[in-house]
Order: structure tokens, then sequence, then C-alpha cells
């Protein structure tokens, strides 16, 4: 029985303010306790997490589902919209077929990321990139797939994409999109200085050692899904690989993911 929900949202967002309300108010209506995890401690551990926002905010609220292995659904208020579920106007019935447990489960792939120099280890929905943020040359990274160099790039990063990502960062930066299912990971360089530098697929079980390398003086800025995870020096060592462990997406509908890519492009398109 659904006991509390955790709400995401972003709060710069007036309409998503407005529909986390709405949908604390149906909950309560249900008997549900809700609460920001962002800034409210629970006194009850959510049974689920709901974000109000776009694929970012619903990022953002993946954290709090894996702190708490608990699944997670975002209503769409932003503009691309791959990994959020439910439209605003729908949100009532939602909110009901939630309350009612009337939905799927949908396991989303992650990525271990580990930070040898400080033994820092993050998961990642979407990608871990390694960019020189403010710094104004290239950077120049080696990489490794399981002990085997692959190329030394020239870039303004470099991107260690999963499957959900391949439809964000690494596409802007020319990557393939990957089906959801799949079990890969895809290696994106980020405007190499290079024209052979094209974008690579390898097995999730594979593990990808970025290096900066030592023979420059250089800086970058490792961040995962999109936030910043601190700085990075010459020397400087980052290990990307699978993990068993899963994102659990709340589905209330079929997925169709080729005919949203397809309408995402068209729109992108004009």
């Amino acid at each position: 029985m659904l006991k509390a929900a955790g709400l995401i949202l972003n709060s710069q967002n007036e309409k998503a303010v407005r529909c986390a309300e709405k949908a604390a108010e149906i909950f309560r209506q249900y008997g549900v306790r809700t609460f920001n995890p962002q800034v409210e401690e629970p006194e009850l551990k959510p049974d689920l997490i709901l974000t109000f926002g776009g694929d970012g905010t619903l990022l953002i609220g993946a954290r709090y589902a894996l702190k708490y292995d608990i699944p997670l659904m975002g209503v769409n208020l932003g503009t691309v919209g791959f990994l959020t579920e439910e439209d605003p106007s729908h949100l009532e019935e939602a909110v009901r077929l939630i309350t009612d447990g009337k939905y799927l489960i949908e396991g989303r792939s992650l990525l271990t990321v580990k930070n040898n120099g400080t033994g820092d280890q993050y998961y990642a929905l979407n990608d871990a990139v390694i960019t020189r943020g403010g710094y104004a040359r290239l950077i120049r990274v080696d990489a490794a797939v399981n002990s085997k160099a692959y190329a030394t790039f020239t870039a303004d990063g470099i991107i260690a994409a999963t499957p959900t990502g391949s439809t964000g960062y690494s596409l802007s930066a020319g990557g393939p999109i990957v089906e959801p299912g799949m079990n890969c990971i895809v290696i994106t360089p980020v405007c190499a200085h290079s024209m052979q530098h094209c974008p690579c697929i390898v097995p999730e079980s594979a593990d990808i050692r970025f290096r900066l390398c030592p023979d420059r003086e250089q800086t970058a800025v490792l961040q995962i899904d999109g936030q910043n995870m601190g700085s990075l020096k010459a020397g400087d060592v980052i290990h990307v690989t699978g993990t068993e462990k899963k994102i659990r997406l709340i589905r209330l509908h079929p997925y169709d993911f080729f005919g949203l890519v397809r309408m995402k492009l068209s729109e992108w398109g004009s």
C-alpha cells in the first residue's frame, strides 16, 4: 500500500510548482503523505518519486530513487521528454493509477563511475562526461577499453553514455541513438580535433578508462548526469563500467521508443 511519495520539481518553473501542489492535494485525498526530499527529511521512507519538469529534473529525482531504492516517474513540463512519462493534463488520472498500483516497471541501465584520485564513486543514468568546462584549451584524454588502448582524444570533452543517455548530450555530439533495452555503453568525443575520432559502442561489462593525459598542463571537470562532481588535473583517471543496479521507471502506458524518437526529431527539425 502506498504511504508516502517524494515530489521533486523545478522550482523556477511556475507550472511545475502548480502541478506539484495539485499532485500533493490529490495524494492527500488517497491518504498518501508527500514531501520534497530536496528540502525535507522524510518521517516515512517514500514508496516512489514523482518529478515535475523535464528530463533534467527526472535525472535529479533518479538520485533520490537510487538513495531510497524506489521507482520514479516524471510529469513532463520540459521541452524534450524522452524519460518523463505523463502529460500534466492527465495528472489526476496518473495519481489514481499509481495509488491503485496499476502501473508497470521498466528497468534502465546505469553506469558506475569511479574517480581513482579521490576514490569517489557515482551512478549515472544518462552519462559521465569529462569536459574542459571553462578551460580555454582543448583537453587531451587517453581512452582504453578492457586495458587495451583505444585512442587519445584532443577535444572539448568525452562522453560515456548509457542507452538512455544516447538521446542526450551524446546525440548532440554526434553519437548514435541506442534502443534503451541494449546492454552497452556509447563512447562519444565532443568536438574532437580529428575526423577519425568517431563514436564507439562497447559492451555494458567493458571497463573503460579515461586518463587526462599527464604530458601537458591541463584541467577538466567531471560531470555525472549534468551535475559537476569536481575538477580533474593532468594524470587523473576515471573508470566507467556497467552495473547490475537499475533505475526503475514507472510506466502507465506502453512505451513507444521509436515513435517518441520520430516525434522528437521532427520537432527539432522544424
